[in-house]
C-alpha cells in the first residue's frame, strides 16, 4: 500500500475555484515582493524542484506560479535525458553548475532525480549504484543548505485518468500538440514503477529537506498550493533589504 502518494490528487471540496484563484493572484504578488527582497538581500537562495509524472503541470507551474518574479533574479532550467557530454562526467555534473548563486531564485523543471527514476524504471544501471546515488543526492542537498540554499520539493501528484485527459488533450488541442510525444505514451504504461520509485525517493530523500506532495489535477488548486507554500516560508526568514552605502561628503 501507498505510504506517501495515497491522498487526493484534487482540491478540497471547501475550495471555491474563483475565490482560490483570487487568493492565488494576490500570493503571486508576494512572491514578486519576497523575490526582489532575496535578490536585493543577496545572503541566500532558493531552489525549487519540480518533479511529477509527464503531463503532471510542471510547465504550467513555471508559467502561471512564477509569472511575477524578476527574470533578473530567476532562472529556470529543464533537465531532459543526459547529452553525451553529460554521461561523460558524474551524474550530478550537469546540476550543479545549476544551482543558484546567493540572492538567485532557480526552477528545476525535472532534476537530479531523473538519474534515479529513469534508471531504475528502465534498468539502465546496476541496483548497486542506483543504491548510492541516493546519500550522493542527500549530500549534494545538504551541502547545498549549509551554503546557504532554501530547498522546495514539489511532487505533482496527478491521477492516471487526469494523465490520459491531458495527453488527449495535446493530440486535439492546437496550442498544445506541439508538446505531444508518442514516447510519453509508452511511458505512462510504466505508471506503477514510476509510482514506486517515487515512493523510495520520498522515503530516502528526505532527511532534512522533506517533499511536499500537491494535488496536481486541477491547475488552480496546485498554482495556489505551491505559491502559498513558497509565500509562507519565505516570509519567514524574515529578509530585509540591505541599507543604502552612503557616501561621504568630501
Amino acid at each position: 500500500m501507498s505510504k506517501y502518494l495515497n491522498g487526493s490528487t484534487t482540491s478540497p471540496s471547501s475550495y471555491d475555484k474563483d475565490k482560490t484563484k483570487a487568493k492565488t493572484a494576490d500570493l503571486i504578488l508576494e512572491l514578486r515582493d519576497l523575490q526582489a527582497v532575496l535578490y536585493a538581500e543577496a545572503k541566500r537562495s532558493v531552489l525549487i524542484v519540480l518533479q511529477g509524472i509527464d503531463a503532471s503541470g510542471k510547465d504550467g507551474t513555471v508559467k502561471h506560479v512564477f509569472t511575477g518574479v524578476n527574470p533578473m533574479g530567476c532562472q529556470v532550467h529543464s533537465f531532459k535525458a543526459p547529452t553525451e557530454l553529460d554521461m561523460s562526467h558524474d551524474f550530478l555534473w550537469r546540476v550543479h553548475q545549476f544551482a543558484p548563486a546567493k540572492g538567485m531564485m532557480e526552477i528545476f523543471n525535472r532534476s537530479h532525480y531523473e538519474d534515479i527514476l529513469v534508471p531504475t524504471v528502465h534498468k539502465l544501471l546496476p541496483k548497486e549504484v542506483i543504491k548510492k546515488r541516493y546519500d550522493y543526492i542527500n549530500s549534494f542537498e545538504q551541502l547545498l543548505t549549509d551554503s546557504g540554499t532554501i530547498i522546495f520539493k514539489f511532487f505533482l501528484h496527478i491521477s492516471k485518468e487526469e494523465q490520459a485527459e491531458r495527453f488527449q488533450e495535446r493530440k486535439t488541442n492546437p496550442e498544445k500538440e506541439w508538446k505531444y510525444q508518442p514516447e510519453d505514451m509508452n511511458e505512462s504504461k510504466f505508471w506503477d514503477d514510476y509510482m514506486k520509485v517515487y515512493e523510495d525517493i520520498f522515503e530516502h530523500c528526505s532527511p532534512a529537506i522533506p517533499w511536499t506532495i500537491v494535488p496536481a489535477d486541477q491547475n488552480w488548486y496546485r498554482n495556489y498550493f505551491i505559491a502559498k507554500t513558497l509565500v509562507e516560508k519565505l516570509k519567514s526568514l524574515n529578509m530585509k533589504y540591505p541599507s543604502p552605502i552612503l557616501i561621504p561628503n568630501l
